[in-house]
């Protein structure tokens, strides 16, 4: 006879055995979209004729839009950017498709976007549009044209990124299928096109950087991917512990933290250019050369701020990125004695807020840019072999100093 005290433990033996081993987990974490190539879009009024016609859309015109990946995937989408248009943007057509060169495609590496199922789109001003899903395989750092038709319209303000430091390619009509354009104009900006995304695996994610021109690669050779930011995705996708991340450059060149000027303030723009980004776990921060340079240039200052107020808004940034479970490095001022703007009281700010950085528990880690490129011998001056020529922009050898010395550590936890 079992008793009723017996039957109460025959009947939690199994909850027992459930809470010691529980069942395993069939299903995989599914596949996410993440960001593997991205560009900061801003303002640029279009420019007139002679007699006063505006010069984009004043013809039918495909745009044909080279972008050096970081992460590669089997599916792909592109985002494409009316943002700071004042009129709709009318896309006609797209393509994406792998390029071997000079702005020709490989017709068998290639796929028709669309959009909600349609091969065309208006976008609003104000407003983005996210293509379709579309079966492409690409390896990492692959080299993508992104196509498409922009039919005649008024267009009177673009939404693009102005300083690409790569070779793309504007011809007449619609040629977004075409594997050689026919009489391609050369451009160095981006206008429209603001990202693209591959559908991988649920452990993958993506690192923005975010900043000014030195994140952006200014004076670095075109074509070269030569900016620290590529010089840290080659390092990551050598690392078996961190191939899985992505690079995505949101620096703008001549931006500010506080107070518009190219582009949006990094506080107005942060979160267009890394809380929308997909996939973002990880955020580095190099901001406020321009703000310190602007405010204390000996010849005409303007937009005074303190070294207070630059770390107050840079606090803000690190708040708002934790809101949404981002981890944030802060990467110190690199040095700019003998830059145009500099000056004793900006290279004061600029110690203030690299002892900031270094110290403060807002952040979750530090790159020490300042560090590594600063000559021993002259305070605050560039390694001569670092500097470009400028004294404020690192040229090639100086974003390769700046991304080879980053603790590929920090992207592990």
């Amino acid at each position: 006879m079992i008793t009723k005290s017996r039957r109460i433990s025959l009947l939690l033996l199994p909850l027992i055995a459930l809470c010691i081993n529980p069942p395993a987990s069939s299903a995989a974490a599914p596949d996410h979209w993440v960001g593997t190539w991205a560009a900061s879009p801003y303002a640029a009024v279009n420019r007139t004729d002679p007699a006063g016609n505006l010069l984009m859309g004043s013809s039918d015109t495909t745009f044909r839009e080279i972008v050096h990946i970081s992460l590669g995937g089997p599916i792909v989408r592109i985002v494409l950017s009316n943002e700071f248009g004042t009129d709709p943007l009318s896309i006609g057509a797209a393509n994406i498709a792998l390029t071997t060169g000079n702005g020709e495609i490989d017709p068998a590496a290639a796929s028709t976007l669309t959009f909600g199922g349609r091969p065309s789109i208006t976008i609003p001003p104000g407003a983005l549009a996210v293509s379709d899903p579309a079966t492409l395989k690409l390896t990492p750092f692959a080299d993508v044209a992104v196509s498409f038709f922009v039919p005649a319209q008024p267009i009177h303000q673009i939404s693009q990124h102005s300083f690409a430091d790569q070779t793309s390619y504007v011809a007449e009509g619609n040629a977004v299928t075409a594997k050689t354009l026919e009489s391609p104009k050369e451009i160095y900006s981006w206008p429209f096109l603001k990202g693209l995304d591959v559908k991988i695996s649920a452990e993958s994610a993506a690192i923005v950087t975010f900043g000014d021109s030195i994140t952006d690669g200014a004076l670095s050779t075109r074509n070269a991917n030569a900016r620290w930011p590529d010089v840290l995705a080659r390092r990551l996708q050598a690392n078996k512990k961190t191939a899985n991340l992505a690079i995505l450059n949101e620096g703008i060149g001549g931006n500010r933290i506080l107070h518009d000027t190219t582009g949006p303030s990094a506080l107005a723009r942060f979160d267009r250019d890394v809380i929308a980004q997909a996939g973002v776990k990880y955020l580095v921060i190099m901001e406020s050369i321009n703000d310190i340079g602007h405010a204390t240039d000996p010849n005409k200052p303007y937009d005074v701020v303190t070294a207070e107020d630059l770390i107050a808004g840079f606090s803000q940034l690190a708040a708002r990125a934790h809101t949404h479970g981002i981890k944030v490095f802060g990467a110190t001022l690199t040095p700019f004695v003998g830059a145009k703007y500099q000056s004793p009281a900006g290279e004061e700010i600029r110690q203030a807020i690299n002892k900031w950085i270094r110290t403060t528990n807002e952040l979750d880690g530090i790159i020490d840019f300042d560090k590594v490129t600063t000559d021993p011998t002259h305070p605050g001056m560039f390694l001569p072999l670092d500097d470009s020529g400028d004294h404020l922009h690192p040229g090639d050898a100086g974003y390769k100093t700046m991304g080879e010395s980053i603790d590929l550590n920090l992207f592990t936890k």
